[in-house]
């Protein structure tokens, strides 16, 4: 599903680009949309999470070469945008929203028994700058990066039962750098800017078991979340 929604978004990209250029496209819309001081607007997206593993004794499983399998899952996001125009190339923007996921886990030297479904409700606010390439015709390529925060609304991070019984753990804040890459496609009564975005946890979000040999978090030094989102921009 996820590689589908990137190759769609993709040839949406390459097809508008291609139009844009060899049709003699003359007609502006939105015209003066990129002069404003201030703009706003909304976001609807997909997301998929995952984990990254750093262990204190690396001995993975000799078939997949890990100590975990993380199942992904598609996701879908929501929420809010603010965009500061400071200069013809470059903006500041605020995106906070939710973002919702349910991610797989499950320890590869164990039984089944061990699998745990973990489902997150996020707050996640970034804060990002934008580059904008020149406007050509009807479209505008862009990168954007920055850092971003989120609240795990679902952590249980001060829950006193730990995975000997059945709960795992996360921290409820956490903390990221951003970078992806889009187009803004100006159409007759809004913009629509569609795009990827890389998301990766600097910190630790494993709250370890109480037991130091817990098949779960023992030999785990760092637990972090990395994820993709597809938005769709409506300005």
């Amino acid at each position: 599903m996820k590689k589908l929604f990137v190759f769609a978004l993709i040839s949406l990209c390459i097809n508008t680009a291609q139009a844009q250029i060899f049709s003699g496209e003359r007609v502006l819309n939105q015209q003066n949309f990129d002069q404003q001081r201030w703009s706003w607007g909304y976001f609807l997206g997909f997301n998929t999470y995952d984990f990254n593993f750093d262990y204190k004794n690396y001995n993975p499983s000799p078939v997949t070469g890990q100590d975990f399998a993380v199942e992904t899952r598609t996701g879908f996001n929501v929420g809010l945008v603010g965009n500061l125009r400071l200069n013809n190339n470059f903006d500041l923007r605020l995106e906070p929203g939710v973002n919702f996921n349910t991610r797989g886990f499950q320890a590869l030297r164990a039984d089944a028994n061990t699998y745990r479904e973990i489902s997150s409700t996020y707050v996640h606010i970034p804060l990002l700058v934008k580059f904008n390439a020149n406007r050509l015709n009807n479209f505008r390529p862009f990168v954007v990066g920055g850092v971003s925060t989120s609240i795990n609304l679902s952590s249980n991070e001060d829950n006193p039962d730990d995975n000997s019984a059945g709960q795992f753990r996360m921290t409820t804040n956490s903390y990221y750098y951003e970078i992806g890459f889009g187009i803004d496609l100006y159409l007759y009564y809004f913009k629509l800017s569609p795009s990827i975005r890389g998301v990766f946890a600097i910190n630790d979000e494993l709250v370890r078991d109480a037991d130091p040999n817990s098949l779960y978090t023992g030999n785990v030094d760092k637990m972090s979340s990395r994820a993709i989102f597809i938005n769709f921009t409506f300005q």
